[in-house]
């Protein structure tokens, strides 16, 4: 699914306006893109059962979660180097299960 169109989709729904087959194609209208109506169309059926707002605060909260990790210190050279590892794989870890989350906006 094109990412403009969910963009026009978090749009509408950051300003509390429905989102419609009719919104999404005025934003990607305006933002100078030629409109598919089939994936216009797409967006708005698998959206339409999609809690966004919990999406959204999943999808937030693991990068931050991540970020305290990443600043501890005090430690040797090697167990900085480890932590530091292990904090990378952290943050890839939340980034896939933010990923996974916001699949959820594709249907």
């Amino acid at each position: 699914m094109g990412l403009e169109y969910i963009h026009a989709a978090l749009l509408l729904h950051e300003a509390k306006k429905d989102i419609t087959e009719e919104a999404i194609s005025r934003i990607v209208e305006a933002a100078g893109l030629e409109v598919d109506k089939a994936m216009t169309k797409a967006t708005v059926e698998n959206l339409k059962d999609v809690n966004i707002d919990e999406v959204l605060s999943s999808a937030v909260a693991a990068p931050v979660a991540a970020a305290p990790a990443a600043q501890t210190g005090g430690e040797t050279g090697g167990e900085k180097k480890e932590e530091k590892k292990e904090s990378q794989e952290d943050k890839e870890k939340k980034a896939e299960e933010a990923a996974a989350g916001l699949s959820s906006l594709f249907g």
